[in-house]
């Protein structure tokens, strides 16, 4: 059992290693806004180039994407505008929008090169762009929530050989570590209230979703199916839950260019039905997307240019 942990461990690890490293040539990306009632798909952006991980912004006007190393206002008429982030000029798919919409917080590689991403730090920035501003004393450190009342940021951390979930202050301080497994846990996120952190974890075996207090305490498993299930995202009324089912199990990797399925979880009843199913996976939604109004969320698609 352990050597299976640790072998699954592995494979998540260097998945994470390959993140932004590899190949990207031939790629076209399509962002994408998903209307859950109806089902109706808008084409937002699509380039014959990479890019990633949709942030829907609070006023409904526009996305943030990553894309070589930087972030990027994407408009619902598709043009782009460079975000002004300083010094963080190698931003990963990991950034979120503060809940009164003023500010990002980012994930950015404090050196370059194929070992970069363990130098991942966390920093916020204003939304209109500015200086990076340090969060996490600790690297890698990579984003994924920011709680209700504004205060604190949730992310995954390699500590002491080990991916585990983290919060810290969103003005510095110490992190608190909340899950304390040998197998990857990540991805997390808060409840619309605040009471809670949704996150993906190997704990039982397979990549499936799970729901603790936000002290890390009780956790409970929600998904028990054959899918790889990964990045759980909180629709604004708390009601329900978006992710990214991959078809085929990857252990605790989440490799691009797979086949994957939307998936939607209904928080009251606890059933899960597939909305889409396309060939994507990493950067497909990373990061939390759903629309201000909740009735729709953001993600991004991949093709390949060539038949592979």
């Amino acid at each position: 059992m352990k050597n299976n942990i640790v072998g699954a461990l592995a494979v998540g690890m260097m998945a994470l290693a390959t993140q932004g490293t590899w190949s990207q040539d031939g790629v076209r990306s399509i962002l994408q806004t998903f209307h859950v009632e109806t089902g109706e798909r808008r084409v937002i952006l699509a380039e014959d180039a990479h890019f990633e991980a949709p942030n829907w912004s609070l006023d409904g006007r526009f996305f943030i994407i990553n894309q070589g190393g930087r972030l990027y206002k994407v408009f619902l008429d598709g043009k782009k505008q460079l975000l002004d982030t300083g010094s963080a000029v190698r931003c990963n798919n990991d950034h979120v929008i503060s809940p009164d919409g003023k500010t990002i917080a980012l994930s950015h590689n404090l050196e370059d090169g194929p070992e970069g991403w363990l130098t991942s730090c966390i920093f916020t920035v204003p939304i209109t762009g500015g200086d990076p501003v340090r969060v996490t004393r600790n690297v890698p450190s990579f984003l994924h929530g920011w709680s209700p009342d504004g205060k604190m940021l949730a992310y995954t951390a390699k500590r002491n050989g080990s991916f585990n979930i983290f919060v810290v202050p969103v003005v510095g301080g110490p992190e608190v570590q909340l899950t304390h497994t040998p197998g990857l846990s990540d991805g997390p996120e808060f409840s619309a209230d605040g009471r809670h952190i949704y996150y993906n974890a190997m704990d039982s075996g397979s990549m499936e979703l799970w729901r603790m207090d936000v002290n890390g305490s009780n956790a409970v498993r929600l998904t028990h199916d054959g899918y790889s299930n990964w990045f759980p995202h909180v629709s604004p009324n708390g009601g329900q839950l978006v992710y990214l089912a991959y078809l085929k199990d990857q252990g605790s990797a989440h490799p691009p260019m797979k086949e994957v399925a939307l998936r939607l979880y209904d928080m009251a009843t606890g059933k899960t039905r597939t909305l889409y199913t396309f060939i994507g996976g990493q950067g497909s939604m990373n990061v939390p997307s759903w629309s201000p109004d909740g009735k729709q969320f953001a993600f991004v698609e991949y093709r390949w240019l060539q038949k592979r």
